[in-house]
């Protein structure tokens, strides 16, 4: 049988990115990350928005980047995977447990809060700042971004079907 978790979310912080270093020394980077959902008809009176948040959690050079180029109010694209923490509370003893999201791509989109500077990467590609990628290496100082343009397809394919 097949698995799948994958997750894809556009939404916008709701805090500034907080960064920390395991006692290895890799750094995460956590998100709260706000999504909104409108239902509802063609009325107002009938169409309802609900805001579900969410924790993203970024590792190593992609949390980096996260926290160099994200703030508070700011959109951004998230691609990753569902993971379940569990543990026991120390005050009450109960079992707790929640979902979180493990970022493995992002993309910055312009926009966000008024007033906010957009990044000097938002000023080169207009409606996305570019795209980074777990695992993928860049230079210090610069972030790794994804290429705009579709590979090309070969007519000519070993594909059976």
């Amino acid at each position: 049988m097949a698995n799948l978790n994958k997750v894809m979310l556009i939404g916008n912080l709701t805090a500034d990115p907080e960064v920390r270093t395991t006692p290895r020394g890799t750094s995460l980077t956590e998100l709260r990350l706000a999504v909104n959902r409108v239902s509802g008809g063609p009325n107002d009176a009938e169409r309802r928005e609900e805001t579900t948040f969410l924790d993203v959690t970024c590792w190593g050079r992609l949390g980096e980047i996260a926290a160099q180029y994200l703030s508070k109010g700011r959109p951004v694209f998230i691609e990753g995977r569902l993971q379940m923490d569990s543990w026991e509370d120390k005050q009450s003893g109960q079992k707790r447990s929640r979902i979180r999201i493990i970022a493995e791509n992002m993309q910055l989109l312009s926009g966000g809060r008024e007033g906010a500077p957009a990044s000097p990467l938002a000023q080169r590609s207009g409606n996305y700042s570019g795209g980074y990628h777990q695992g993928n290496a860049a230079p210090a100082g610069q972030p790794q971004t994804q290429s705009e343009t579709p590979m090309p397809l070969e007519e000519d394919d070993d594909i059976p079907f």
